[in-house]
């Protein structure tokens, strides 16, 4: 849902630094790669010890590289499938330190066994709406449902929430319950969103399979008669 009305607005925001880097001669792909390097760094050195606060502006300077190189990219009419490719692959990347980031400090300091499962099945049904959606459309299927928390929804709640629990550490009282629902809200919302998939994969696999087998059976009485 933020997909759609988040990504037009941050893209014209963001137009005129894509513009700057392609002047400086900075690729796409550099792009790409800085700013996974940088939202890994501040989920994975900064979560794990409860730093929440600063590893969340850490990721928020890194995560609109994802909006950046796309722009670079259609700017200097050099869009490609490799590129589409990368970027797509290092979202996975970075998705997975950001959860892996909150599991390592439930497993460690914030010893909550409960919280780091849910931040694992975060992690890992986030992999898979994006999987189902991919595969879905690998095997002729236009997978035409967007789901109830994407991408975008994963990061935003789970970030805004970490960002706000970091405050407990500077003696904001009671902020840090927030993290935790903001977890249970994105596990829920995901497990959603791949039913919602995977229901309106089998209904198009079912329609498209029904449509071969009218063909072919059209062709069949063609031949014969």
């Amino acid at each position: 849902m933020l997909n759609k009305y988040a990504r037009a607005f941050f893209t014209r925001v963001l137009t005129p630094f894509a513009a700057f880097l392609l002047r400086r001669g900075v690729s796409p792909d550099a792009v790409t790669l800085i700013g996974t390097a940088g939202v890994m760094a501040g989920a994975l050195v900064f979560f794990p010890r409860g730093e929440f606060f600063w590893g969340t502006i850490v990721i928020t300077l890194f995560v609109f590289s994802d909006l950046v190189d796309g722009n670079m990219a259609r700017q200097a009419g050099i869009s490609s499938r490799w590129g589409a490719f990368l970027d797509s692959t290092l979202d996975r990347v970075a998705d997975g330190a950001v959860f892996g980031g909150f599991a390592l400090w439930y497993a460690g300091t914030g010893d909550n066994d409960v919280l780091c499962a849910v931040s694992i099945f975060c992690l890992a049904s986030g992999q898979v709406v994006s999987y189902t959606k991919a595969r879905g459309e690998s095997i002729g299927l236009p997978v035409a449902v967007n789901g109830l928390v994407e991408r975008a929804e994963r990061l935003v709640i789970s970030l805004v929430a970490a960002g706000l629990a970091g405050l407990h550490a500077f003696g904001v009282p009671g902020i840090d319950v927030l993290l935790p629902i903001a977890l249970w809200i994105v596990a829920v919302g995901s497990a959603v969103t791949l039913g919602q998939r995977v229901v309106t994969v089998r209904r198009e696999s079912a329609e498209a399979d029904a449509a071969t087998s009218d063909g072919n059976a059209a062709r069949g009485n063609e031949t014969t008669s």
